[in-house]
């Protein structure tokens, strides 16, 4: 299993190799690109040397903050989601023992079980927690039962919803002409 979400190999094999890296990713998923979103944990790595919760949880909010910030920034609103990105990661030092994998794998939990605990987690309301459950299941290997039922409509096979779809340039093309449409119907007159 490889993710290719970003276009950028050496952001999406941290994606694929780090649990932590894919769940900040998908916190960063907001008010910015997908691509920019799920690069963010690479920068993030680079400009820190931070791969893990604690260590992250752990640095000056200042120092954390000045990362998000340098050029290209991490993210469009780098004081509140640098912030966003510490207390995620101290909550899974608290909760997980720093294991974001934690959340999927410990206790062999169902789809519903690990929605829940996503909900639980700050960042993650329900549609974020359904997507990431969706991208857990279509993509990184998760098969609890009822995962699809879960993340609905985010988890249906043969959608192109959300990030959990993107495998490619073309997949990528059809989440956005989807998200568009949303956008489109939602600004129609009623």
């Amino acid at each position: 299993m490889a993710l290719h979400i970003t276009g950028d190999t050496a952001a999406d094999e941290l994606l694929t190799d780090n649990p932590l890296a894919l769940l900040v990713g998908m916190l960063l998923d907001q008010q910015v690109p997908m691509e920019t979103a799920f690069a963010g944990p690479l920068k993030i790595e680079q400009r820190t040397g931070a791969a893990d919760a604690a260590t992250i949880a752990h640095m000056a909010p200042d120092e954390f903050l000045e990362a998000f910030k340098q050029t290209p920034a991490v993210h469009r609103f780098p004081g509140s989601m640098a912030t966003r990105v510490q207390t995620l990661c101290q909550t899974l030092v608290d909760d997980w023992d720093g294991d974001a994998a934690a959340l999927w794998t410990e206790g062999d939990p169902d789809g519903p079980e690990v929605l829940k605990r996503l909900k639980a987690l700050p960042g993650f309301g329900e549609q974020k927690a359904k997507i990431f459950l969706a991208l857990l299941g279509k993509q990184y290997g998760f098969t609890g039962e009822g995962w699809r039922e879960a993340s609905a409509p985010y988890g249906e096979d043969g959608s192109y919803r959300s990030v959990a779809d993107i495998v490619s340039s073309e997949s990528l093309t059809k989440v956005r002409e989807h998200k568009k449409a949303m956008k489109a119907a939602a600004k129609a007159p009623k």
